[in-house]
């Protein structure tokens, strides 16, 4: 008989049972302590959604490369709400992973960004997630089909529980005819499987709008029938100056989306949004928090549905503050306050939500350069209410269904009519997203 055995089944019985107490207790706290460590670091889907608003107005940011900041506290700063993190990309074949300054991290094996996501989702947030962008391969590029993309992103996206998602197609993806019926393939797939998911894409912009590829996208699809939340370009890198020539991309591209989808004027800036680099930019143009404000007028006024940018990582003042004319991707060699740039696309979302736009303010600690002028603007019609619209046919509005720019739907004895994407915006509340056609 061995020693133990022979412990267990001698002496007196209260031995015996303190001995099966005291096991029982220990296997017990270690089970509670790997339980604790797992829920610390795989982040359920956050109790409610701040709104549409507030992911199309997510500021990118990079969690594990280019010395990231503390998201509550920019939260805390500035009001910002949700965040786009980045990037998903492809490692080892179809495996998605993050880009972080130690290499890449599979998603599969992350302990890292799940207690971000927690943190960001405890102070009332949440976080959009955003795969692609210009370094590494990519999932559309290896994965071989949309199924396998799909697949590889719902990964993400059933991690994290996501509500929001970004597809950030650029060179060498955006150029491979392939990896983007890939990309667009799969994310009606995901659409189809995640109701009430927002994707969002977003590709590289030109002075015209966007180049000979995105169009190309634009084209590939309307082949396939499918309509994201939004398009937005990048108009930096590519000849621009100031505010001014980034509004006229707009414009441009707002055309782009009439002419590939039919789409009238309100309805294409409704699928529209601008995604820009805060400071200098990688080939040296540059955009101030007057520029950024001058833009904003512009989307506002014509109600894009989308307004971030590149990215909070950045959105702090260099040493010098002009960084000695170089770049950085950890401030914005412009002079500025800490998360200037995050303030004024909280504005978008603010305004946009139905909240007041004040923010927390900060003293100016050097003077910001003189607005770019913006053109001449034609606002775009928007609906107008007419008496004894016709509702015959028209669904009632369903808080579990989502909403693309120009649907319809009847509420409260009314016709309403959505002017862009929208998720559980009830017609008539804080959002604005509803505009009432007349009564039925």
């Amino acid at each position: 008989m061995s020693p133990l055995r022979a412990f267990c089944t001698s002496g007196p019985p209260t031995r015996r049972a303190l001995l099966l107490v005291s096991v029982v207790f220990l296997v017990a706290c270690l089970a509670a302590a790997a339980f604790s460590l797992q829920y610390q670091q795989r982040p359920a889907q956050a109790a409610a959604s701040p709104g549409t608003a507030w992911y199309n107005a997510a500021p990118y940011v990079m969690p594990l490369a280019n010395n990231p900041p503390s998201l509550t506290t920019v939260m805390a700063a500035t009001g910002a709400r949700v965040f786009t993190l980045a990037f998903i990309v492809a490692d080892n074949g179809c495996t998605p992973a993050w880009e972080a300054d130690s290499g890449l991290i599979d998603v599969s094996a992350d302990t890292q960004v799940g207690p971000i996501i927690n943190a960001v989702r405890a102070a009332g947030g949440d976080v959009v997630v955003s795969f692609g962008g210009y370094n590494g391969t990519k999932l559309g590029q290896v994965c071989g089909t949309a199924q396998a993309t799909a697949a590889a992103e719902q990964a993400v996206i059933s991690k994290y529980g996501l509500r929001a998602i970004d597809l950030d197609l650029e060179e060498p993806e955006y150029e491979n005819a392939s990896a983007i019926n890939n990309e667009l393939g799969a994310a009606q797939i995901l659409q189809a499987n995640n109701p009430g998911l927002l994707i969002t894409i977003t590709l590289p912009g030109t002075t015209s709008g966007t180049g000979y590829f995105g169009q190309q996208l634009l084209t590939t699809a309307r082949s396939l029938g499918y309509t994201p939340s939004s398009y937005s370009i990048m108009p930096f890198d590519g000849g621009f100056s100031g505010a001014s020539s980034q509004i006229s991309a707009l414009q441009s591209f707002h055309t782009m989306l009439m002419n590939t989808f039919g789409w009238d004027s309100a309805t294409a800036y409704a699928h529209e949004g601008i995604s820009s680099m805060n400071g200098r930019t990688d080939s040296g143009e540059y955009f101030y928090q007057s520029d950024f404000q001058t833009v904003l007028s512009f989307v506002e006024s014509n109600h894009l549905a989308r307004f971030t940018f590149w990215s909070v990582n950045r959105d702090r003042q260099c040493t010098p503050p002009d960084n000695n004319g170089n770049l950085s991707a950890i401030c914005s060699s412009v002079p500025q306050n800490d998360w200037d740039f995050t303030r004024i696309v909280t504005q978008f979302a603010q305004a946009n939500a139905g909240t007041p736009t004040a923010v927390p303010s900060s003293t100016p600690s050097t003077p910001t350069p003189t607005a770019t002028p913006a053109p001449t603007l034609t606002p775009s019609p928007t609906p107008t209410s007419s008496a004894g619209s016709s509702c015959a046919g028209i669904a009632p509005w369903s808080p579990t269904t989502a909403y693309t720019g120009g649907s319809k739907v009847t509420y409260n004895g009314y016709l309403w009519q959505a002017k862009w994407w929208t998720y559980n915006d009830v017609p008539g509340g804080p959002a604005g997203v509803w505009v009432q056609l007349g009564p039925c």
